[in-house]
């Protein structure tokens, strides 16, 4: 039975917006810019636009879209009970037709504002999130694995964008993304653990328990760091950068191993969770710093 909360006193506007998850997208958004300050060659103001909204129409249209589809499910879960679907603020067909619209719309401008390329990489990740990882979430723990492409993309977007191809660059920042995510996610699923369990999502805590979910979070820890020092004898950054990276990592590395050996719980994971967000930015910001220095 889905627990319903009353609905708050909300615009229908800041309901639609709260659909794209704005502090998700916002990240994508810059990882994105990243990936196009990174990359080889020159972009004209216009193509930055086109690709920058694009590519947020694209994610805003793929979280719309996972609202709508899991608008039961969120119902069940105290973080998500209070949205615009669960708390019956909003009919399930606006949110499907406001995620079908915004795909109708950026993917298209994606397309034609940036190039081919970086266009089917944003088809590629809108179809990756919606039709296999959402509908993946509650059979398997795999899903994870999943998800992490289309949140690993938006790098390798920005990348193509500039550049017209598939670099090793661009390759880097994807892989860099897509272990990070691990840590990051796992750091939720296991302080949130009861909600997934709540709400029918085989989340690895729930499925192979919080041992096993914390050294798999050491080990994805352990090649995101090994992959964020290979942006250095790739020529995609300097010397300022690996001290940034290997200190960050080091931080990292030393407090995810610290919860594998003392066993912590969900105070641990919040920490854990939140390290890992200043962790990305001050990762890109040396990035972006070191990149145009060295």
């Amino acid at each position: 039975m889905t627990v319903r909360a009353l609905p708050r006193p909300v615009s229908p506007l800041a309901d639609l917006v709260s659909l794209t998850k704005p502090r998700l997208s916002s990240l994508v958004l810059c990882t994105l810019a990243g990936g196009m300050w990174l990359a080889p060659g020159e972009l004209s103001l216009g193509r930055w636009v086109a690709t920058l909204l694009g590519t947020a129409g694209t994610v805003a249209a793929a979280n719309a879209l996972n609202c709508f589809m899991e608008r039961d499910r969120d119902g069940l879960m105290s973080r998500t009970r209070g949205r615009p679907l669960p708390s019956g603020r909003m009919e399930p067909g606006v949110a499907l037709g406001f995620g079908l619209a915004l795909a109708v719309f950026s993917l298209p401008v994606l397309a034609l504002g940036s190039n081919g390329l970086t266009g089917s990489l944003g088809f590629l990740a809108l179809v990756s999130y919606v039709a296999a990882y959402t509908p993946l979430k509650p059979r398997s723990a795999g899903a994870m694995l999943v998800g992490a492409v289309p949140g690993s993309l938006p790098p390798l977007m920005g990348w193509t964008a500039v550049s017209g191809r598939i670099g090793t660059g661009g390759l880097l920042l994807f892989g860099i993304l897509f272990a990070w995510q691990m840590p990051h996610f796992l750091a939720i699923a296991l302080f949130r653990k009861e909600d997934y369990r709540r709400a029918g999502y085989r989340a690895l805590p729930v499925v192979q328990g919080d041992d096993a979910t914390r050294v798999w979070m050491l080990l994805w820890t352990v090649l995101l760091v090994a992959l964020s020092v290979l942006l250095v004898p790739f020529g995609v950054a300097g010397m300022l950068y690996l001290c940034v990276a290997v200190a960050l990592g080091g931080a990292f590395l030393v407090l995810v191993a610290r919860g594998v050996l003392r066993r912590e719980g969900k105070a641990w994971a919040r920490q854990t969770f939140l390290f890992s967000v200043l962790y990305l930015a001050g990762l890109f910001g040396a990035l972006l710093l070191s990149a145009r220095a060295h």
